[in-house]
Order: structure tokens, then C-alpha cells, then sequence
């Protein structure tokens, strides 16, 4: 049996010659060094590294050589590739950091400049007219209760003693929503003219002694102008406890008053007429520009309380006892009284807005001088 011819030598493979492999890898440098962009790049790359690279398909032929001269065709594939490799690698660098300073200056904000043309909203001040009031009560240890928008004519109405013929219960100042139904007439759905049937629906779920605040919104067929609005917001108190008297209630204005305009403020009382309260009064306070100098003084008018001295703020009264009756509370034990005002009234004397639809209109141009207190 005769030995190898281990002196065989195949034809000698073009692909693996020294020539050609630099040819190869000159192509691929040319191609990376070309390259304007990391996506051009990598198209390169693929062509010219990849699984069928002219290198790789190169590579693939040294298994056609005898083994003597697989050594130094692997060595000349071997340098060739990691030439072309470290190209890449620093071309794919330079990109890269020139991508990185393009964005910097195509995408830089300048933050000197207004991020967005749409003003920004604010907190409306009847909302921080309202808590502020609130939150004077509740330091006085009242309790703010709440209670539903539409209402029922009973709670609105007759709770309070407005009678069946009352003109507030008619059309041009109530917004019905249901008219009473029913054989016996029971109570129609209306859109609630006032807080108060808070007060009576608190009485009813609570034993007394009762302290409450109640804010909200209200109904009203007024026509919108500059002092009137079909759809305001109202702020009532209630206190139902053994012994109170007008006293208290006097007491307890002059407190609210001094919080919100300052600790000289005086306010006083002037009888009058309201269904749920006996006796009522209507309240003013000193008015908070010229504390009452202006009266008989045409030297120094003043036209927040046109000269009189004084600024009508809301109706209050000693609670009537029909109003606790109907509503499970006994008037021979307890006593109470309540008093109501308008907070866009309010915010129009603080503030002196000058027309109530500056209130409604949305404009945030009219909200944000307010502030965003809390």
C-alpha cells in the first residue's frame, strides 16, 4: 500500500491570493471611509464584513488548500478582516460623535423663550373665595356639609317655610325641573335657589347640637348682566344648639368679617323679613374703603358704598321654629340661627370686579391676577 503524496498541490485558489485579499480589504476601507452617516455605514458594514462579504466567501476557501499552506493563507485572510473591522469601529466612532453634535444644535431648546402660545390655567377665585370663607368657620369648629344641585321642592320650599303661594316658588325665579306629581300633589324637582336646603336636610340626619357651613352652586331666572348671573354660588351657615341667641350670631359675623377685611371691621344689623328665619335682619359691614368717612364728606366720596358708609352683605336671623319643626327638631329645647350670602358678591366687593360676567366668561386673563392661593 503506497504512503500520502503529501507533495500534492492543488490549483492555486484566485480568492486566497496575496493580491486579491488586499483588493478586498482596500474596497472595504474605501466604502467605511465614504460612508456620510451611521446608516450608510452600516450598509458598508454588512457588505463587507457579513456572511457573504467578499473576506467571508475568502475565508471559506483555505479548507481547498493542502495543509502546508493553510498558515499563511488564514494569517493574510486573519490581518485583512481585522483591518477592515478597526475601520469600522473608528469611522462608526467619528459618525457618532458627529450625530451627537448635530443634535445638539438642531434639537437645543432655548428656555428664554415661551414653551407654549396657550396661557396656562388658573385656580378661579370664586373657588378660593369659597374655601377661604369656609375655612373660617371651620376654625370656629363648624363642619362644611354638601348637598345635591337638583333638589326637591320640599327641600327647597316648604322645609323653610315658604308657603304654597310664595312668589319665589313661581316660574320667573325658579327653574323647575318636575312639577309635582302625583294625586296628593307631592313635591316637583327643582333646581336649588339657594343653599338652605343643606341646612334642613343636616338637621334631619343629625341630632342637634348642629354647626355647619354649606357652599354651593345656585339657580336663579336672573338674565345675565353685570351684577346678576342665572347661575351663582352661595355660602349659608347653621347653628342649632341649646341656648343661642342673636348675640351669638352677632358675635359670629363680626369674627367672619374681621378674617376676611381686616380686624377693624364693624358690622350691624337692620331688621327685615325672610320665611326661614324670625326675627331676620338684613347684615352690613363698614365699608372697607373709607370705614364710613365718607358719609357727609363730598370732599372724599366713595363709590364702593356710594358715600353711605356701609355695605349691605346678606340676609341672617334667629332659625324660625316651623323651620326646626318640619325638620324633627324641638323648638321649646333648642334654638338656632343661620345666615347666607353670595360669594360672587363677596369677590366683587374684595376685589372691586366691576362686572359679574368677568366671573364666568372663562377668560384666564380675568383669573390669574388672583393668584394661586390654596
Amino acid at each position: 500500500m503506497s504512503a500520502p503524496n503529501k507533495s500534492y498541490d492543488p490549483v492555486e485558489v484566485e480568492a486566497l491570493k496575496p493580491e486579491e485579499i488586499e483588493r478586498m480589504r482596500d474596497e472595504a476601507l474605501a466604502a467605511f471611509a465614504a460612508a456620510g452617516d451611521l446608516d450608510a455605514l452600516q450598509e458598508a458594514k454588512v457588505a463587507h464584513t457579513g456572511g457573504t462579504s467578499p473576506l467571508a466567501l475568502a475565508n471559506r476557501e483555505i479548507g481547498a488548500l493542502p495543509p502546508h499552506a493553510k498558515a499563511e493563507a488564514g494569517k493574510r485572510v486573519g490581518q485583512a478582516r481585522g483591518a477592515v473591522n478597526k475601520a469600522f469601529a473608528a469611522r462608526q466612532t467619528e459618525l457618532e460623535a458627529e450625530r451627537d453634535a448635530r443634535v445638539l444644535v438642531e434639537e437645543a431648546v432655548d428656555v428664554t423663550l415661551p414653551h407654549d402660545r396657550v396661557p396656562a390655567g388658573a385656580r378661579h377665585p370664586l373657588t378660593t373665595m369659597m374655601e377661604r370663607v369656609a375655612d373660617v368657620f371651620v376654625s370656629m369648629g363648624y363642619e362644611v356639609a354638601e348637598g345635591p344641585e337638583v333638589e326637591a321642592e320640599w327641600f327647597n320650599f316648604d322645609a323653610l317655610n315658604f308657603g304654597p303661594d310664595h312668589p319665589a316658588r313661581q316660574m320667573q325665579d325658579t327653574f323647575f325641573v318636575e312639577g309635582p306629581t302625583g294625586d296628593h300633589g307631592e313635591s316637583g324637582v327643582v333646581l336649588r335657589t339657594h343653599t338652605s336646603p343643606v341646612q334642613a336636610r343636616a338637621m334631619l340626619d343629625r341630632e342637634p347640637p348642629v354647626y355647619i357651613v354649606c357652599p354651593g352652586r345656585v339657580y336663579r331666572t336672573d338674565e345675565l348682566d353685570a351684577t346678576h348671573t342665572p347661575v351663582f354660588h352661595q355660602i349659608e351657615l347653621l347653628a342649632i344648639d341649646e341656648g343661642l341667641t342673636m348675640a351669638d350670631l352677632k358675635g359670629t359675623l363680626d369674627h367672619m368679617v374681621q378674617s376676611l377685611f381686616g380686624s377693624d371691621m364693624k358690622t350691624r344689623l337692620r331688621p327685615n323679613y325672610f320665611p326661614f328665619t324670625e326675627p331676620s335682619a338684613e347684615m352690613d359691614m363698614l365699608c372697607y374703603v373709607c370705614k364710613g368717612e365718607s358719609v357727609g364728606n363730598p370732599d372724599r366720596p366713595c363709590r364702593t358704598c356710594s358715600s353711605e358708609g356701609w355695605i349691605e352683605l346678606g340676609g341672617c336671623g334667629m332659625v324660625n321654629p316651623r323651620v326646626l319643626v318640619a325638620c324633627g327638631v324641638d323648638p321649646q329645647k333648642y334654638s338656632g340661627f343661620a345666615f347666607g350670602f353670595g360669594i360672587e358678591r363677596m369677590l366683587m366687593f374684595r376685589h372691586n370686579v366691576e362686572d359679574m360676567r368677568d366671573m364666568v366668561e372663562g377668560d384666564v386673563r380675568f383669573t390669574r391676577p388672583f393668584g394661586m392661593e390654596i
